[in-house]
């Protein structure tokens, strides 16, 4: 029984040292080096930035097209670390009909982009793929995929949504085509001072 002992604990303190050995082999949590590798990697998205207006449509769920009047506001956040978006779509007698937010960061160790999203009651986390001249991300939906894809060039953004059911055409669902209309300093500026 004292041999079964010793060897459990001799085992023990073998995991434990091996546990400190790779964790002093680990490289030190550094929070500057990882903000600026978010930075860097935002930069890549700063074509997005700025206050956008414009037409849109979708399908509702009776086959019906129902047009608006879309805006983005797109700003960077944490010093450039974090994206954030609002998006608000309002019917022709000015009444709010949409409304959704996200949050757009970056993960240095795994290098992937990542869209946070909230609307229509709804949440979710999404991979967020710059292309050449825009992005685009999808959201799994049981057997159908929803995928959205933003060309943005030359002050104007174009996107399009499309359902994807497997061994099937896609289906538009949404389209909105808007125009670049300003700077913002949204979310970073108005921020409550110290006194």
């Amino acid at each position: 029984m004292l041999r079964h002992r010793f060897a459990a604990t001799l085992a023990l303190l073998i995991v434990s040292l091996a546990a400190v050995n790779a964790s002093a082999q680990a490289k030190p949590y550094d929070p500057v080096a990882l903000m600026t590798a978010q930075r860097e990697a935002m930069k890549v998205l700063s074509f997005l930035d700025g206050t956008w207006r414009g037409s849109a449509w979708t399908m509702l769920p009776n086959g019906e097209k129902h047009s608006i009047t879309q805006t983005e506001r797109v700003g960077a956040f944490l010093d450039g670390a974090v994206k954030v978006v609002e998006g608000r779509g309002y019917d022709a007698d000015g009444k709010v009909a949409f409304n959704a937010f996200a949050t757009i960061s970056y993960d240095p160790a795994t290098k992937v982009y990542t869209m946070r999203t909230y609307a229509m009651g709804r949440h979710g986390d999404y991979v967020l793929t710059p292309l050449a001249d825009g992005v685009s991300w999808e959201i799994p939906a049981g057997p159908m995929t929803i995928r959205h894809t933003a060309t943005v060039k030359d002050g104007k953004w174009h996107e399009v949504g499309d359902r994807i059911m497997p061994g099937k055409e896609p289906i538009r669902f949404m389209e909105l085509n808007l125009e670049r209309i300003g700077d913002t300093d949204w979310p970073a500026g108005g921020a409550v001072p110290m006194k």
